[in-house]
């Protein structure tokens, strides 16, 4: 029997943000973020699994599903993201730190948050699944650069191709309106072994594929060509990898214990979907990690 879920909207400056809410309010926060190009509906099985210990919330990023879609990019930078997050958290849980989960860009931008000071103290543990900090990311590739892997190196860059054209003026355009569509999406997405349906995947998609490529315009470039030092997280990490990912190399993720030493990383079998595919196994972990880190 689906769960039952509250809707609301949350203002987060002139951008309004449509979330969703299952289990108690009582009850220990998870704060639940996709990834690109999905919605808020992508995490539905995970969701399942969890309402009945935890309160529950996923929220339409900006540029996604029911959520505003401002037009520049620059209103998809992370500090934006960040202001959206901080609406939502003080929205459904302004007494109490929440626990973060995110999947793909929303594991990136929870690694943001996770780092932030801004947010020491709010966030009680984070689990990123198919989401490495992007500074990892980026640092790994310059590492196996300067040691000659020029193999290595074009082997991530090879999986992570679709960044390009999501960059590139017209590229999304390109994507979306001419290779791929919610037809062909949602094949490719069955060939992965995720489960589809009537929400998801949804229907707004080819216009959350075209939004949402300005996370990747705004935001990757400048990290690209700026030098950030690492910087570790102020609350408990756990990382879920897919073995079979087919776009983010799992090396991405090795820089993560050298700034969270206490880091939980676990292997999942399957595709990048993970939350789809094996939606038990991952709501167990997150499940886990939360009740021992508290709140």
């Amino acid at each position: 029997m689906p769960i039952q879920t509250r809707t609301r909207t949350v203002r987060s400056g002139e951008v309004s943000l449509a979330a969703a809410e299952a289990g108690e309010s009582t009850r220990p926060t998870l704060v639940m973020i996709h990834g690109y190009p999905d919605t808020k509906e992508v995490w539905g099985p995970v969701v399942e699994h969890l309402a009945d210990e935890f309160h529950v919330v996923v929220y339409d990023v900006r540029g996604a599903g029911r959520s505003s879609a401002p037009g520049r990019a620059a209103a998809y930078d992370f500090a934006r993201l960040a202001d959206d997050f901080a609406a939502v958290r003080d929205a459904v849980s302004p007494r109490q730190p929440v626990h973060l989960v995110g999947h793909d860009w929303g594991g990136i931008q929870g690694w943001e948050f996770v780092t932030a000071p801004r947010f020491a103290g709010v966030i009680a543990s984070f689990t990123s699944i198919a989401g490495p900090a992007l500074g990892h990311a980026v640092g790994a590739t310059r590492a196996a650069l300067r040691a000659r892997r020029v193999s290595r190196a074009l082997g991530r860059v090879r999986r992570s191709w679709y960044i390009v054209p999501l960059c590139l003026p017209g590229g999304p355009w390109l994507l979306w309106r001419g290779l791929l569509g919610p037809r062909r999406w949602r094949r490719f997405l069955e060939l992965e072994g995720v489960s589809t349906d009537a929400g998801y995947p949804s229907p707004t998609l080819r216009a959350d594929g075209l939004n949402g490529a300005k996370l990747y315009r705004r935001n990757i470039p400048r990290r690209l060509l700026g030098r950030r030092a690492l910087r570790a997280p102020h609350a408990p990490v756990q990382l879920i990898v897919p073995s079979g990912d087919r776009f983010i190399s799992a090396s991405y993720y090795d820089a993560a214990e050298q700034v969270a030493p206490d880091l939980r990383r676990r292997t999942i079998g399957g595709s990048h979907w993970a939350i789809r595919t094996q939606p038990v196994q991952v709501a167990d972990w997150i499940a886990g990690f939360a009740r021992d880190a508290g709140s």
